[in-house]
């Protein structure tokens, strides 16, 4: 079967290396892609954007399967497309996709279904906006409703801060994303990151993690796509787990179907673990970056397999062997160009990614690109250095010992991914 991977980050790279993998794949397309996708499969110049394109290029090269990276290709009804000329795509469509492309959407299913989250309000009016927030006090959380590639959310621990990111978004600093915003209640916890794959009937959990958002050690500083990321979580026992399927998955996945709006594809739900147990954040409507990355290192089944069952209705018939998980901690590691998540400076020379990899460590790329021969930073997450373990203690090791292997002066990362669980092993022992 051949294969169209649509994107160019480190998620796409690591699904890249897992879809390659599969003996089912006998030709593996990434449109756009980068250095490390090309590796492993064709790099192609499509405009995804333009879904007749895409439809064309899958019927002129026989593509199978199609595989959407991004979210907002998802939003903008590629699925919906590639379905209606008959192609086989996993990813939810356009309807189902609101999950991600709209927190007010989410909210209200939320509301309708019981589903454990935080207090809110929608607003389109910066005015009521600002009376709500000052009637509710800070800390408070404001989102912009639409998509902000990771930027549309500010948790406001003063008034101040509350009311200049409501401006900010109705200003027009996030476009069209910030159009309209949903003030949540602030909610103390552990955070998590949990995964399920639907069929839009039946659903299989497909693992959980830990990322870090904060860009410098210890949490500080701001909020960025994701510094680094582990796998599994050890807060997220398996009593946790059950609650986060059956208060949070179960009925989100039902909920849609009864909406006519089924939703078919991976279920990303970041979590946060309160005194009143598990509750929803928000939903994302693919894999996580940089979670994909530790998830794909630990998953030993047939992702190609997964994906169809997942399109044809038939996840609970996948034999056991198809949705085998490694017992080994994955831990990854992003290193990202001086002044990120700011403004950063592309060009910079990378050397020692070859030599950084091994049997336990995979270097995916993200904002890379070839230049004359030399692997250069094309973006503000450059690369996501990624090792097993035998726990994440072990991990956490081998992953840092490879960044110390690639000679680049202009990125930086974080020291002290996995922080958590390494301080729960060392507890533990």
């Amino acid at each position: 079967m051949n294969i169209l991977l649509i994107g160019s980050g480190g998620r796409e790279h690591a699904l890249a290396w897992k879809l390659a993998a599969s003996p089912s794949c006998d030709k593996l397309f990434i449109a756009p892609g980068n250095p490390g996708t090309a590796t492993l499969g064709e790099n192609i110049a499509l405009d995804v954007s333009n879904h007749a394109a895409v439809t064309d290029f899958c019927r002129a090269h026989d593509v199978g399967l199609v595989v959407v990276g991004p979210e907002a290709p998802l939003v903008a009804g590629l699925v919906d497309d590639l379905a209606a000329a008959g192609i086989k795509a996993f990813g939810p469509r356009s309807a189902a996709a609101q999950l991600e492309g709209s927190k007010g959407f989410t909210k209200e299913l939320c509301a309708e279904y019981a589903i454990p989250t935080a207090a809110f309000a929608r607003f389109e009016d910066l005015a009521a906006a600002r009376a709500y927030v000052r009637k509710k006090g800070a800390p408070i959380v404001i989102k912009a409703d639409g998509l902000a590639a990771g930027k549309g959310v500010v948790v406001a621990e003063t008034l101040p801060q509350a009311e200049d990111a409501l401006d900010m978004m109705f200003g027009g600093g996030l476009g069209q994303a910030g159009a309209a915003v949903v003030v949540e209640e602030f909610m103390s916890g552990e955070e998590a990151s949990v995964f399920a794959i639907t069929d839009g009937k039946s659903f299989i959990p497909f693992g959980d993690a830990q990322d870090h958002k904060r860009v410098f050690d210890g949490d500080r500083g701001p909020n960025t796509g994701g510094m680094g990321a582990y796998s599994p979580a050890p807060v997220v026992t398996a009593e946790v787990h059950q609650q986060i399927m059956d208060r949070i998955i179960a009925p989100t996945v039902a909920g849609m179907a009864a909406r006519g709006t089924p939703y078919v594809g991976v279920l990303y739900a970041g979590v946060i673990l309160t005194a009143e147990g598990p509750k929803l954040i928000e939903y994302n409507a693919r894999f996580g970056d940089p979670e994909c990355q530790v998830l794909m290192l630990r998953f030993r089944g047939d992702l190609v397999q997964v994906m169809l069952a997942a399109i044809d209705g038939r996840l609970d018939a996948l034999p056991p062997e198809q949705l085998a998980w490694s017992d080994e901690a994955a831990l990854t590691v992003v290193m990202a160009a001086d002044g990120y998540p700011g403004a950063v400076q592309a060009g910079s020379v990378i050397r020692g990614v070859d030599a950084a990899g091994g049997p336990d460590v995979m270097v995916f790329h993200a904002g890379t690109k070839t230049v004359d021969g030399a692997l250069t930073a094309a973006g503000g997450r450059v690369l996501a250095v990624t090792a097993r373990g035998a726990t994440v203690t072990e991990a956490q090791r081998r992953a840092y010992e490879a960044v110390d292997r690639i000679d680049w002066p202009q990125g930086f990362c974080r020291r002290d991914i996995g922080y958590r669980a390494v301080a729960r092993e060392r507890q533990a022992d």
